[in-house]
């Protein structure tokens, strides 16, 4: 259930609760692992008020995921494609290192591959979908532009969190920058 502020306080610490609980799991174990029961116990409620405000864990999971993909969506509303690239890699770098464990596990776990697909795909949608260049790009051409980003950004980010964080962010983001745009520039000039 998606908070506006105006629900009774009451409800707002049940929701706060609930998602506390739910991040607490899913660091812990993983997501086919995690029952309604658990959570509940864990959030100190009854399964019945769970169910109130969310039909399955899927639903409440998908909510988590819109509300990862919302915020980093305002982050970058105001980017350009292709000119804001280098922004665009640093500003989802430092983004999902504030997210937290339960981001990383999302990221990370095999678990989730489904739900964070639907996550990138809205945030490429949004992005490279409006992009001039992008749009004159054949079918097969923005597939590949679109992997490339996602998949080298993504598995830079996860190789770092698999390190335990090590390297300097800053690090980690020149270069992924220097293979990111380094990319897309020679893809759009050989495009041109």
């Amino acid at each position: 259930m998606k908070l506006t502020g105006y629900e009774d306080l009451r409800v707002q610490r049940t929701i706060k609760s609930i998602y506390r609980a739910f991040e607490e799991l899913i660091v812990e174990k993983d997501y086919r692992k995690i029952t309604v029961t658990e959570l509940a116990r864990k959030a100190m409620i009854n399964k019945k008020t769970f169910y109130r405000y969310y039909p399955t864990l899927d639903d409440l999971l998908a909510e988590m995921q819109a509300r990862y993909s919302q915020e980093y969506l305002k982050t970058i509303q105001n980017f350009e494609y292709p000119r804001d690239i280098n922004k665009s890699i640093r500003t989802f770098f430092e983004f999902s290192a504030k997210q937290g464990p339960a981001y990383d596990k999302i990221t990370i776990s095999g678990s989730y591959n489904g739900i964070r697909q639907q996550m990138i795909n809205q945030v490429m949608r949004h992005t490279w979908g409006a992009s001039l260049e992008f749009k004159q790009m054949t079918v097969f051409e923005k597939k590949v532009l679109l992997n490339f980003i996602e998949k080298t950004g993504l598995d830079i980010y996860i190789q770092w969190v698999k390190d335990g964080r090590k390297e300097k962010l800053d690090n980690v983001i020149a270069y992924a920058t220097a293979l990111m745009s380094g990319g897309v520039e020679k893809l759009l000039k050989q495009h041109n």
